[in-house]
């Protein structure tokens, strides 16, 4: 079950940035392209397929255990788009 919610918030969390990238106009790398549009539905997708793996957890159950997993499953995948992101960092100063 944690692991279902684990990757629920993996989902739900790499979505946003997706998704605000996208309503804001913004080009960001992703799987679908780098322009506002791909990013919008990619980042939409993520939100709705993690919606949905953490209504499949039941996480109304455990409401500790489920708290806890999608918090650090949302720190995580935070602290690697902060850090060197899945296409590598690029500094605007360089």
């Amino acid at each position: 079950m944690w692991q279902t919610i684990v990757l629920g918030g993996l989902m739900a969390g790499n979505g946003l940035p997706r998704f605000i990238r996208g309503i804001t106009r913004r080009r960001y790398p992703s799987a679908l392209g780098h322009g506002p549009v791909p990013n919008l539905i990619a980042g939409w997708a993520g939100l709705v397929l993690g919606g949905l793996l953490l209504w499949w957890a039941h996480i109304d159950r455990h409401p500790e255990l489920s708290f806890a997993s999608v918090g650090a499953s949302v720190l995580l995948i935070g602290l690697f788009h902060a850090g060197p992101g899945a296409f590598g960092r690029r500094d605007a100063h360089q």
